[in-house]
């Protein structure tokens, strides 16, 4: 339970809605071995698009593109035998299939290795390990480990605490639109941590944040705020609309 806790923010899969003929023409190809159309109607089965919701077809579906090495199908396999969705639960199982789709460079699989090592669930506890795969997916870009990434060399958990090695990897997802890194990046600035203290770049970053956070957000850049000049909090929202304009969607 405590990776599904963990790990379900970060399982996302690009959602179709399909018209019967589009099933047909989708399990057709998935039947000639086409892993791509597998995933797909592994897909349709688990979402209900086009077809009744069926877990244990839609695993049929992934464990055929799986086989084939296609790592979404094995990280989706991964994933089903972690939860017992369409599978009976088996956690070693599990984590054969995410290994085989994290070794194929999948940074979703990554990812949840590198949950799984840092908290013991399928694996041993191994820190060292599950900072290894939360690298490998954020050297791909991957914000959510990033994020990760940036919360553990604040805090110092399993790696020795560096408040700039911090900031490097908060600023990465910030970039990439993550609300809570861009709150970190702001709450970094405003203390010096990691970077010279600089309240304009704090507040633009909780600015920022604070469209689409919530109160603790806004109550970040309103203490801010207070103490800033005028001019200083003009050049913030000058800052921040420049921000805004990079940030990746």
């Amino acid at each position: 339970m405590k990776f599904i806790r963990c790990a379900i923010a970060f399982l996302g899969v690009l959602s179709a809605c399909f018209a019967g003929s589009d099933i047909e023409k989708l399990r057709k190809e998935a039947e000639q071995g086409n892993a791509d159309a597998q995933i797909n109607l592994g897909d349709a089965y688990r979402k209900g698009d086009g077809v009744l919701v069926d877990s244990v077809e839609a695993v049929k579906w992934y464990r055929k593109a799986a086989e084939q090495g296609h790592a979404e199908a094995q990280r989706d396999l991964g994933w089903a035998y972690q939860v017992g969705n369409g599978v009976p639960k088996d956690l070693e199982v599990g984590m054969m299939w995410f290994r085989k789709a994290a070794d194929q460079g999948n940074a979703k699989a990554q990812m949840f290795l590198g949950i799984a090592y840092s908290i013991g669930d399928g694996v041993p506890q191994d820190r060292a390990e599950g900072l290894k795969w939360y690298h490998k997916a954020a050297d791909q870009g991957y914000a959510p480990a990033q994020f990760k990434l940036g919360g553990l060399y604040a805090i110092g958990l399993g790696v020795p605490k560096d408040f700039e090695e911090s900031v490097k990897w908060f600023r990465k997802a910030a970039e990439q639109g993550i609300t809570s890194a861009q709150y970190c990046i702001g709450s970094m600035y405003h203390r010096g941590e990691g970077v010279l203290k600089n309240l304009v770049e704090a507040h633009a970053w909780a600015n920022i944040a604070a469209i689409e956070g919530d109160e603790r957000i806004r109550e970040l850049r309103d203490a801010i705020e207070k103490e800033m000049t005028k001019e200083q909090i003009a050049e913030a929202t000058k800052r921040a609309k420049e921000i805004l304009a990079t940030i990746k969607k």
